[in-house]
């Protein structure tokens, strides 16, 4: 049991770090702007994603939020990794930054797999 929540947190962390702390940090800086005009989007979907960021880890990092609420954080980060491989593999073709948000992927999916066995386990001992 402690393996599996050192692992939860441990990989809910990295995702907090880089995909809450970061983003909220950075979002306007000239260089965050330039990538999202880039790749094609409009400037207040940089701005729009980075809110939903804040929020979406601020959901799976507090334990008091309601585990529907933490499956559909998990479902949005996954949809959001998935798309901005997308982009990045539709604009720079095959090059690490388009593999950059699968490597995110995988732990978004760790994280969610120890999410889910933490939970598990807490449910028997009821």
């Amino acid at each position: 049991m402690k393996k599996d929540k050192i692992i939860f947190w441990t990989t809910t962390i990295v995702i907090f770090l880089f995909e809450g702390v970061m983003p909220a940090l950075t979002s306007q800086t000239e260089l965050a702007k330039e990538g999202i005009r880039h790749l094609g989007y409009p400037a207040y979907f940089g701005n729009t994603l980075v809110v939903f960021k804040v929020l979406g880890t601020l959901t799976l990092i507090i334990p008091q939020i309601p585990r529907r609420l933490k499956e559909w954080a998990y479902a949005g980060f996954a949809f959001d990794f998935l798309f901005a491989s997308i982009s990045y593999f539709a604009i720079e073709g095959v090059v690490f930054l388009s593999f950059f948000p699968l490597i995110f992927l995988g732990i978004l999916t760790v994280s969610y797999i120890y999410f889910h066995k933490i939970n598990n386990s807490l449910k028997d001992k009821i």
